[in-house]
C-alpha cells in the first residue's frame, strides 16, 4: 500500500451470469486499508441498494491475510494488493465471482484485464493503482531528490527526519534497488549486503510507520517513504513536498476488490463489485484516495487537479514501475530474518 490514493447511469441491474435484485437489502461488511474509502461512495451504494454497510480497516496485506485465515470474520469484501490476490486465490480464500461477466466490466481498462495475479479477472477488479517511492520537503533539502540515496545515505539535513514504511517488502526491495540487485532475491551474499545497508541506515530514520500523511503534514518528518496518492494528499497541506521518482527504480502496485469465499452477504458483495466498475463510482474512489483506478471514462468525473498532478503523472524519463511478484517461500523466510533484525 501499500501502502498509505460515477457508470454513466446508476447501476440498476447485475450481470446475467449472477442473479441479484435491482434493489437489494441487508448488509455488506468491507475490510479495507485504513483511510482509503470515500464515505460518499459508501453512502451512495447504501442508498441505491438499501444495504447497511460496515467498514473496518487494516494497515498491511499481511494483517488482512492473517485475519481472514482465522475464518468466520463476517467480512464480505477485502482489498488485497496484487501479489496478495494471487496468494489468496491459491489458498482458496476468494470467491470466483466472475467480474468479467458483470454489466460494468465493459468499463475496465483493457491493460488491467490480463494481469498476472488474476488473468482475465475471474476474482477481482481494480480499486486503485499507483507507485511506492518517497516524499521530500524541498525547502528542507534542495538537492536532487530522485535517488534512493536519500533513504539509505541521507544528507545531514535529513538525518533523523525520515519515516520508512513499516512494510518488509517495501523497505527490503528499496534496499535491493539501491544496490542494483533484483527483487525476490535469494542470494545470501547479496542479502547480507542489504541487511548491512538497512541496519546502518536505521540510525538516520526517525520512525517506521504507515501513517505517512500524518507524519508529513505534522512536520514530524521531512522525508517519508510513501505512496503517490498519499503524497498528493500530504502536498495539499504542505506545498513544499515533492514526490520522488528515483533513478534506481520504484514499486508499482494495484489494490483490488475481491469477495471472500465465506462471505455471508455474497450477492450484496457482487453488487458492490459491479458498482465500483461504473466510471463515476471509480472516480469517487480516486477523488478521495488520490490514485488512478483502472476504469475507462472515470477521468470525466475526477477532480481537475487529479489530471495533471505530478504524483499521478510520471515524468517521461522516470523508470518504469516495478510490479513485484510473490517471492518463493525460501526467499520470504530470508526476508523475515532480515526484518526481525531490523525491527529489534
Amino acid at each position: 500500500m501499500k501502502r498509505m490514493l460515477t457508470g454513466l447511469t446508476a447501476v440498476a441491474a447485475v450481470g446475467l451470469a449472477w442473479a441479484g435484485p435491482a434493489a437489494a437489502e441487508g448488509k455488506l461488511n468491507i475490510y479495507n486499508w485504513g483511510n482509503y474509502t470515500n464515505p460518499e461512495l459508501i453512502e451512495k451504494f447504501s442508498k441505491e441498494y438499501d444495504v447497511e454497510v460496515t467498514l473496518d480497516g487494516y494497515d498491511s496485506n499481511e494483517t488482512m491475510l492473517a485475519k481472514v485465515k482465522e475464518g468466520g470474520t463476517g467480512y464480505d469484501i477485502v482489498v488485497p494488493g496484487d501479489y496478495m490476490i494471487q496468494i489468496m486465490i491459491g489458498e482458496g480464500l476468494l470467491a470466483e465471482i466472475k467480474p468479467n461477466e458483470m454489466e460494468n466490466f465493459k468499463h475496465m481498462d483493457p491493460k488491467w484485464v490480463d494481469v498476472w495475479w488474476d488473468p482475465g479477472r475471474s476474482y477481482s477488479v481494480p480499486w486503485q493503482w499507483g507507485t511506492t517511492s518517497f516524499t521530500v520537503d524541498t525547502e528542507v533539502y534542495t538537492g536532487d531528490i530522485d535517488t534512493l540515496a536519500l533513504l539509505f545515505e541521507p544528507p545531514p539535513e535529513l538525518q533523523g527526519r525520515i519515516n520508512m514504511l513499516n512494510d518488509m517488502n517495501d523497505v527490503i526491495n528499496a534496499g535491493l534497488r539501491y544496490l542494483g540487485y533484483p527483487r525476490c532475491n535469494g542470494d545470501k551474499d547479496q542479502l547480507k549486503e542489504v541487511t548491512e545497508l538497512l541496519l546502518n541506515a536505521k540510525q538516520y530514520w526517525r520512525t517506521m510507520d504507515y501513517s505517512t500523511i500524518e507524519k508529513l503534514t505534522s512536520k514530524d518528518v521531512d522525508l517519508s517513504q510513501n505512496w503517490n496518492g498519499a503524497a498528493m494528499r500530504a502536498r495539499a497541506q504542505r506545498p513544499t513536498l515533492k514526490y520522488a521518482y528515483p533513478k534506481e527504480g520504484f514499486t508499482g502496485w494495484m489494490d483490488n476488490v475481491a469477495v471472500l469465499s465465506d462471505a455471508p452477504n455474497m450477492e450484496n458483495a457482487k453488487l458492490f463489485v459491479n458498482f465500483i466498475m461504473a466510471p463515476e463510482n471509480a472516480a469517487l474512489i480516486s477523488n478521495f484516495a488520490r490514485y488512478a483506478n483502472g476504469i475507462k471514462g472515470s477521468e470525466a468525473f475526477m477532480d481537475p487537479e487529479m489530471l495533471d498532478a505530478p504524483e499521478i503523472n510520471m515524468p517521461a524519463d522516470a523508470p518504469t514501475p516495478d510490479f513485484v511478484k510473490p517471492c518463493p517461500q525460501e526467499t520470504v523466510d530470508l526476508y523475515n530474518k532480515i526484518w526481525t533484525r531490523l525491527k529489534q
